[in-house]
């Protein structure tokens, strides 16, 4: 764990995510869900994250692993097809990570969510969040959709409303 990574979290404040994830930008990223959702039978999360803070800071969490207990904390591997995804953003890191249930996962691949992850990380840096977020959002809903096309309107399992940590 360098010293840098721990004073980039430590001076990371829930205002700068605030600033940058305005009530608009939150309302577009649950409006994509929700529009995302009616074309799959899958579960989509969004949380972002401002900074690591105490235990998880000092022993050196990686943001896949913050992502890995914030997919299991969220639940989101509890649907009925194996199908949930969660697209994690720590911030302090300019870390994205995706993180699927073993249905759709073993459809995807690692190298599918890299991908998908890559072109967010490239948008943020540009400092386009909300849009960023947005294309995101829609690229997994696309992978969703190729392998859990939807049938109906099915049930919401999973909360739409993007989590700010």
């Amino acid at each position: 764990m360098g010293i840098a990574r721990i004073g980039k979290h430590l001076i990371e404040h829930r205002w700068r995510v605030r600033r940058l994830f305005t009530p608009r930008v939150l309302d577009a990223i649950e409006q994509a869900i929700k529009t995302g959702e009616t074309t799959h039978a899958g579960q989509v999360r969004f949380v972002v994250e401002g900074a690591l803070d105490g235990a998880p800071l000092f022993r050196g969490q990686s943001a896949r692993h913050r992502a890995l207990d914030v997919f299991s904390h969220l639940r989101i591997w509890d649907t009925a097809h194996n199908n949930g995804v969660l697209i994690y953003l720590l911030l302090a890191d300019r870390q994205v990570e995706i993180v699927a249930d073993r249905g759709i996962d073993a459809k995807v691949g690692a190298a599918g969510w890299a991908r998908i992850c890559a072109g967010m990380q490239a948008e943020f840096k540009a400092g386009r969040f909300g849009s960023g977020s947005v294309h995101g959002i829609g690229a997994v809903s696309r992978e969703l959709a190729k392998y859990f096309p939807a049938h109906g309107k099915g049930p919401n399992e999973l909360p739409d409303a993007p989590v700010v940590i």
